[in-house]
């Protein structure tokens, strides 16, 4: 009798043992008793199921980072790239995550990798890479919407890297070789023009004044005489040849 005793002891303390369950802060606890889900969550903490009709599945909530594969994909203006992202999401319904779909994590992968290759087939190649942000935009907000009925929430979703064909770089090098060549002669062009406009208004200012021509004509002596060359300077009086031109005409 005492045998029996102290192997019933022993039996109900592996039995409480089984029963009591510690789930971290990040976790909740899915149970099925008797196959049928207990309608609200348990955890984080010290929790008690009752053995063996209770089952316990852990589910994280905790944001995931996952890698969408690279893909290959022809984009709306027919240019073959491949391209591969990063998704993040996270559980914010632990029951329907268990219920509505059999492995969360591989299903948000392959949906990832489907809209990756439906929306970007959809832009063109000048948008995919000139404006990445409303991209990526888009692919959380198609993505998100499709795993809500999952309990999944999508938060963020980057495209990572374009690799683009050889032949490709080099058309957009060229490219960017015409563009800088075109806002090179724009900036010469431009300031050729503001040149002119000044000399002109420099050249109005001195025939308008008479001694700001004789003002610069002794600059420019004083210019020359600084440098220590063997050239010789006569100067000639500016209204003496403004009065031979006068006579002649």
């Amino acid at each position: 009798m005492g045998g029996f005793t102290i192997g019933a002891i022993v039996l109900f303390i592996i039995w409480v043992l089984n029963c009591v369950k510690i789930l971290n802060e990040w976790e909740r606890g899915v149970v099925l008793r008797l196959g049928r889900m207990i309608p609200i969550p348990r955890g984080p903490g010290l929790i008690f199921i009752l053995f063996p009709i209770d089952r316990l599945l852990r589910i994280s909530l905790r944001i995931i980072t996952m890698d969408v594969p690279t893909q290959d994909i022809i984009t709306r203006d027919n240019v073959t790239v491949r391209v591969n992202a990063v998704a993040y999401f996270k559980v914010v319904d632990p029951n329907r995550s268990v219920v509505s779909v059999e492995n969360y994590l591989y299903a948000t992968s392959q949906l990832a990798q489907l809209t990756l290759r439906d929306v970007l087939g959809q832009v063109e190649l000048d948008d995919l890479l000139a404006q990445r942000e409303k991209v990526n935009a888009r692919l959380q907000e198609i993505l998100d919407e499709q795993t809500d009925p999952w309990g999944i929430k999508v938060t963020m979703v980057q495209v990572k890297a374009v690799d683009l064909p050889v032949e490709m770089q080099r058309a957009i090098a060229k490219q960017a070789e015409a563009e800088r060549e075109r806002r090179a002669k724009i900036i010469h062009a431009e300031g050729e023009q503001q040149a002119s406009q000044r000399l002109a208004d420099a050249a109005k200012t001195l025939a308008t004044e008479p001694g700001a021509i004789q003002l610069r004509y002794l600059q420019t002596l004083t210019e020359i005489g600084v440098e220590k060359n063997t050239t010789i300077v006569f100067p000639v009086p500016i209204d003496l040849i403004t009065t031979f031109l006068k006579g002649k005409a």
